[in-house]
């Protein structure tokens, strides 16, 4: 029998995702959290990858969504954070504090890939 495809909200998990983004974009260390209650419908995410040098924000996200394009058309709702090695490093990523990722869409208070 044949593994459901990708794309069956049933077999979309943290660790799915976590071993995709991982995969695809050479995620260095990534972090994904079900907001949903379990049912795997609503993740948010921190994504450490050498491939987010040299882009903004916005082509970060592009980058991600391209990446989990047949996972994210699966799931209700889906958020990232996006951090180069060298951001991760400078926030203290990978050292006694663990940064999560943000559970309501913002930085420091202001909602990611914006500039209010």
């Amino acid at each position: 029998m044949a593994a459901p495809p990708p794309t069956d909200p049933s077999t979309i998990t943290e660790s799915t995702l976590s071993a995709a983004l991982t995969e695809r974009l050479e995620a260095t260390h990534v972090q994904v959290t079900d907001m949903s209650g379990g049912c795997g419908q609503s993740f948010t995410s921190l994504i450490v990858s050498p491939q987010f040098r040299g882009l903004n924000s916005l082509k970060r996200h592009r980058a991600v969504n391209a990446a989990l394009k047949a996972e994210i058309a699966a799931i209700h709702a889906w958020s990232a954070k996006c951090l180069t090695p060298e951001e991760w490093e400078k926030q203290g990523g990978g050292a006694e504090k663990k940064s999560e990722p943000p559970k309501d869409g913002t930085v420091d208070g202001k909602v990611e890939g914006t500039t209010q």
